[in-house]
């Protein structure tokens, strides 16, 4: 199920939330992550003050995920994929593609083979 979500309603749909998780790739291919508080600044996510190991993962590659953890069990996790880059301590991040997702009811009965997530895709 897809919904398209301008850009400009991202800031709304970010306020939904208390903090997100910023998601990274090591040099061995692993995920790191680290909770920080985005903020929009216009069509740019902005992070500040990231550690090193991420620093270093963002000059080494810069396509990185935010996953915004739902607060309740039902309710939607908000994933935004983007690319980055660094300029001291602040991450400004341009967003490619964003999503609201959470795990099907179990009640529902899935068509083979079909997903088994609720997802909504906001189109930016």
């Amino acid at each position: 199920m897809s919904i398209p979500v301008e850009l400009s309603d991202l800031a709304a749909t970010m306020a939904r939330y208390r903090f997100a998780y910023l998601l990274t790739g090591t040099d061995q291919g692993a995920p790191h992550a680290i909770a920080v508080t985005p903020t929009l600044d216009g069509s740019t996510l902005v992070v500040q003050g990231v550690g090193r190991r991420t620093g270093k993962n963002l000059q080494a590659r810069a396509e990185v995920a935010l996953v915004w953890p739902p607060l309740e069990t039902a309710d939607y996790s908000l994933i935004v994929d983007g690319s980055a880059s660094v300029a001291g301590a602040q991450v400004r991040i341009v967003p490619t593609r964003a999503v609201l997702h959470r795990p099907a009811p179990a009640s529902e009965p899935q068509p083979q083979g079909s997903c088994t997530s609720d997802c909504v895709e906001l189109k930016l």
